[in-house]
């Protein structure tokens, strides 16, 4: 059983980015396709994917197919888990972070879903900081 699974996800994404893979695949859960969602409207993926080998299998694997520009230069810099199970991080919407002044992205969950910290202050909403990536 695993204590974390986004912690996971989150470290999955960051080695395959460091040793420069073109995929990673990563066991899907909603916060994970909404996490995934939200990358590839920022930029920092290029494209990711469900695969189920039946309409009856619940599992499958999410694909996330990395970013890179140039000469091989990953999107993808540092990305850290900011809200663990033993300590929550919340946040009010005029206070959300602003990660590396604007470049990267910092996701929360909110009352109105899952959103980056840019849409959480046009919504005026707060929420759990998940994650930041840049």
């Amino acid at each position: 059983m695993m204590t974390d699974p986004i912690a996971d996800f989150l470290t999955r994404v960051r080695n395959a980015s460091k040793a420069k893979q073109r995929k990673v695949d990563v066991r899907p859960s909603q916060l994970k396709l909404a996490i995934a969602d939200l990358w590839k409207k920022g930029g920092f993926i290029r494209n990711y994917k469900l695969y189920r080998e039946s309409e009856t299998d619940t599992a499958g694997i999410l694909r996330l197919y990395l970013k890179y520009v140039g000469k091989n230069q990953p999107v993808i810099h540092g990305v850290r888990r900011v809200s663990r199970p033993s300590r929550r991080v919340y946040t009010r919407c005029d206070k959300a972070p602003k990660v590396m002044a604007g470049i990267g992205m910092a996701v929360l969950s909110t009352s109105k879903g899952v959103m980056s910290d840019e849409m959480a202050r046009e919504n005026k909403v707060g929420g759990e900081v998940i994650c930041t990536i840049w």
